[in-house]
């Protein structure tokens, strides 16, 4: 089949629209500049996820999203359908094709990064330092933040800042609140998490009414989105092509790129060329594609003269302890996740451990405990009176644990196994180390210390023996560096190889910290708008 031309030649073309290419979408078409976004999967619409995640007999985060046949996502319900696993320890991640990506199911955490969270190597002698500073990007996470709506109150725990969160804090639940009373005395410096969330109305969106419902989906768009910003480019000239795979970027023999080659549901092929390109998908998929990228000049891919492409991977490996409060708090009211606990987010224990942040669950538990009652063979009032007892008094404390950048945690491409669109489906091997394991034995001790000084009831603890639970938090695969010979993308996130090729993802982080992504992958991605625009516009 012949390879068709797109109608329109952008200035630059943005692989992906989530939220790292809505921010760079959204600052290059500003700046006067055509842009073109393909996106793989569907546009989304707020209503239509409600109500399929309303009627749907599956509970997790994935239920109300669409699963393209042509372009597949990990399936919860299916863990083999995509990802290939090969290493000791499963890579399970998820994440939707769609305009908006993954922030249409998230938490809404927005922390920064903690200054020497950027020099992990030079301070702890540990993983690697990023060839930037916290000061280089500060001004663009307070742009971030500003551009999101994000609530959030002070703390010298939280990274220093140059201006007020643009709200403040989301008012507490009672359960966080009476948590908290009990803990901090001890010293566990629980704060109200920063989240992209509205205290009040806030860029034409609702306050926060409590739905309990941010993850899968806010059911009335108080919760920011990457589709907002999308829908910002294109209102100011932006167009996108959405069910759009892109499968081959292709090098000129000067090193710069020169177009994207895109497949349709169909197989048909679309080509389109530009000035400037920026790769902005996850780690899974923007590593995938430059090494379906091979080519003369690139043999082992795009970008990857260093052989560090699909290197690197990193999640936040966590572990919970389950626990009942000796008097009821009532989880489940208000959002799903208000406070985190900072104590373990730096020290010196970061040379032999990895550093970790805790953060309570406020969702509902009464799915849980109404199992647990059913298979101990309660029914009629007895169980009713079980569930409305214990569903009041259930909480659970989890955690993200910093895990170091290894060469040998990887995406490769299947020699053998191919997706619908017949290219080869990523290949996985990952292993969590014994920085990560010491630290879940630490984090294992806090939460039973945590279970006595509130005076509850364990009801079951984790150390990571039995294995992490994953955070779709898909960081490394495109490692950034100042030297070629080790990382794939400079400081402000362009490919060594190839000046004109950006890179807009938690792919590029040389660290993971031990904090939710979101907000440091849009503070990259509107660092990489600015050099975009420079770039073209001098």
């Amino acid at each position: 089949m012949a390879v068709a031309e797109v109608d329109f030649e952008p200035d630059v073309v943005i692989v992906g629209a989530g939220i790292a290419g809505g921010m760079v979408a959204d600052k290059v078409s500003a700046a006067g500049l055509k842009v073109l976004i393909l996106e793989s999967g569907p546009r989304l619409e707020r209503g239509a996820l409600v109500e399929k995640w309303r009627n749907s007999a599956r509970t997790d985060f994935m239920a109300p999203y669409p699963m393209p046949e042509h372009a597949p996502v990990p399936n919860p319900t299916d863990w083999g359908n995509y990802l290939i696993q090969t290493g000791p320890a499963p890579y399970h991640q998820q994440f939707i094709r769609g305009v908006g990506g993954t922030t249409w199911h998230w938490a809404a955490a927005t922390w920064r990064f903690l200054p020497n969270d950027f020099k992990l190597k030079g301070l702890y002698g540990v993983g690697r330092d990023w060839p930037l500073g916290y000061d280089d990007l500060e001004a663009h996470y307070l742009e971030a933040e500003t551009l999101m709506g994000v609530a959030g109150e002070p703390a010298d725990e939280i990274a220093p800042r140059s201006a007020p969160y643009p709200m403040e804090g989301i008012p507490l639940s009672f359960m966080d609140q009476f948590i908290a009373e009990r803990l901090n005395p001890h010293g566990y410096q629980m704060r109200t998490e920063p989240v992209a969330r509205n205290r009040e109305v806030y860029d034409g969106r609702p306050p926060c009414c409590g739905n309990n419902n941010c993850m899968p989906i806010c059911p009335i768009g108080a919760q920011y989105s990457g589709n907002i910003a999308v829908e910002k480019a294109e209102r100011q000239g932006a167009q996108v092509i959405t069910e759009a795979v892109a499968h081959f970027v292709e090098r000129g023999p000067d090193g710069r790129i020169e177009a994207v080659r895109f497949m349709k549901p169909d197989r048909s092929e679309w080509r389109v060329r530009a000035q400037s390109f920026v790769l902005a998908a996850n780690g899974i998929e923007i590593p995938r594609l430059m090494l379906l990228s091979a080519q003369e000049g690139a043999p082992n891919g795009l970008g990857n003269s260093s052989d560090q492409v699909g290197r690197n991977l990193m999640d936040h490996p966590g572990t919970q302890v389950v626990f009942d409060m000796p008097r009821p708090v009532w989880p489940g009211r208000g959002p799903q996740e208000n406070t985190s606990i900072l104590k373990f987010r730096d020290g010196d224990h970061r040379r032999r451990m990895a550093a970790k942040k805790l953060h309570l669950w406020n969702g509902s538990a009464v799915g849980g405990v109404a199992a647990e009652a059913i298979e101990e063979g309660l029914t009629g009032e007895d169980l009713a009176r079980t569930v409305r007892e214990r569903a009041a008094r259930r909480c659970s404390i989890a955690n993200f644990h910093e895990q170091l950048p290894d060469p040998e945690n990887r995406l490769t491409l299947s020699v053998d196994k191919m997706d619908p669109l017949g290219l080869p489906r990523p290949s996985i091997h990952y292993s969590i180390d014994d920085y990560v394991r010491e630290s879940a034995k630490h984090t294992a001790d806090i939460f039973r210390d945590i279970v006595e000084k509130l005076d509850a009831t364990l009801v079951s603890v984790e150390d990571g023996s039995e294995g992490f639970r994953p955070n779709n938090h898909i960081m490394g695969g495109t490692i950034m560096g100042d030297d070629p010979k080790d990382s794939v993308v400079d400081a402000v996130c362009r490919t060594h190889d190839h000046p004109n090729l950006y890179i807009a993802s938690s792919s590029v982080f040389a660290s993971g910290a031990c904090v939710n992504s979101t907000l440091t992958i849009a503070a990259l991605a509107l660092r990489v708008g600015d050099s975009v625009v420079a770039d073209l516009k001098g």
